[in-house]
């Protein structure tokens, strides 16, 4: 008997109805939020929902924004992410399963600056949707934490208070739609 595989769909990310956000702790009275601009990731499913999809996904470091000038620059600089021996950060997923109706667990591999950590995302699934070109859309928000001293981002200072100025904690929010590719 004859075994078939899967049907595989890709889905791309649609960057223009998409935004990659962090937030840290400054000064652990506020947050700093900050984004990326330039990314691209795809999510493959083998079924009509996205339980046990493949997302890869990535972010090029030069795009970081923060709204300061000084401070992007000295994101990008070897004190945090080393934008020029490392111009990526990457995530890809090693399962992804679904948690309750329109919620989904996706564990992976993130690797920012060289070092590679597993992570745990959660993803609000929003729905799916053709837009007016017959595109079929379908929207997500991601959310999830981690040190960032685990990944190499140890830049530290303390104010003469003795206050921490940046947070280990980074919260991550990715509001992403896929396209349905053909």
């Amino acid at each position: 008997m004859e075994t078939t595989s899967p049907v595989k769909t890709l889905w791309t990310i649609d960057p223009t109805h998409s935004e990659i956000l962090f937030k840290v702790r400054h000064l652990m009275v506020s947050n700093v939020t900050g984004n990326f601009s330039s990314f691209n990731g795809t999510v493959e499913t083998t079924s009509d929902d996205f339980e046990n999809a493949h997302v890869t996904f990535s972010a090029d470091i030069d795009s970081i924004s923060t709204n300061m000038e000084q401070r992007d620059a000295h994101l990008k600089s070897p004190d945090f992410f080393d934008a020029a021996s490392h111009p990526k950060l990457t995530f890809e997923s090693t399962s992804m399963k679904k948690t309750d109706d329109d919620t989904y667990a996706i564990a992976g591999n993130l690797t920012i600056r060289g070092t590679t950590k597993p992570v745990t995302l959660k993803a609000e699934y929003g729905g799916q949707m053709v837009d007016f070109y017959g595109n079929t859309k379908a929207g997500f928000e991601i959310t999830g934490k981690i040190n960032r001293k685990e990944f190499g981002l140890s830049w530290d200072a303390v104010t003469e208070a003795g206050g921490v100025v940046v947070s280990d904690e980074v919260r991550l929010v990715l509001n992403v739609q896929v396209a349905r590719q053909a």
